[in-house]
């Protein structure tokens, strides 16, 4: 191996057999550096996708969304799926312009690459001025577009990009018996009606899970659905 010499010589000294460096072969192959997501990656021909189905009580028709996920550094150890691009489609033309504009949008960030998951947050935080509504299941949304935001969480823990935060066993035996406790002293004192309520009328909203499931229990606000306490 030739090494080019730049500066002036002072000194030399002869090195032994057994004092001389052991050097790394040149050709030697070094493991390539995991690929991450950047926008310079080209679109495969094929995408793995997700399409879920909305029917918020704003629309007319119902909204299906489509997340196509492309698959980094696939049958190595560092294999990881990314959402590369999202589709929103719809009977109903009245929210076309905004949502291909908002697709277009969320489809770049994605392909920027880095830490996507603050589009949830940004998401979320958009309050329709004319109120929001409750979907299927008692959730509060405060708008459409809030709404596509829990999509795109829900299809982000399913990836991996956010650790899903379900409750443990011991949360949920405690929420049980915190509800069925609530259920047995209100029987005794207004007497059982026959019908089941999903939670209590008496309930406010919780600012966790967005279902109206608070209630005063022991001396401290308690949410029957997520186990938020403001007691801790």
């Amino acid at each position: 191996m030739a090494f080019k010499i730049e500066k002036k010589i002072v000194g030399y000294t002869v090195l032994k057999a057994d004092e001389q460096p052991k050097l790394q072969a040149v050709n030697e192959v070094k493991e390539p550096m995991p690929l991450v997501m950047n926008e310079t990656i080209e679109r495969p021909d094929y995408l793995v996708g997700s399409t879920y189905k909305i029917k918020p009580p704003v629309s007319e028709h119902a909204l299906y969304i489509t997340i196509n996920d492309i698959v980094l550094n696939e049958g190595t150890d560092h294999e990881t799926r990314r959402p590369y691009e999202i589709f929103i489609n719809s009977k109903s033309m009245e929210h076309f312009q905004w949502v291909i504009a908002l697709t277009r949008v969320i489809s770049a960030v994605f392909r920027k690459g880095g830490d996507i998951t603050f589009l949830i947050d940004e998401l979320c935080s958009v309050h329709d001025p004319n109120g929001g509504y409750y979907k299927k299941g008692g959730v509060f949304m405060p708008s459409l577009v809030a709404e596509i935001g829990s999509v795109i969480e829900r299809h982000m823990k399913a990836v991996g990009l956010i650790q899903s935060d379900e409750l443990s066993e011991a949360q949920r035996h405690m929420i049980a018996e915190k509800r069925a406790a609530y259920e047995a002293k209100a029987s005794e004192a207004k007497g059982d009606s026959g019908e089941k309520l999903a939670f209590p009328p008496s309930a406010t909203m919780c600012k966790k899970c967005s279902q109206k499931s608070v209630i005063m229990m022991d001396g401290c606000m308690t949410c029957l659905n997520c186990g938020d306490s403001k007691c801790g």
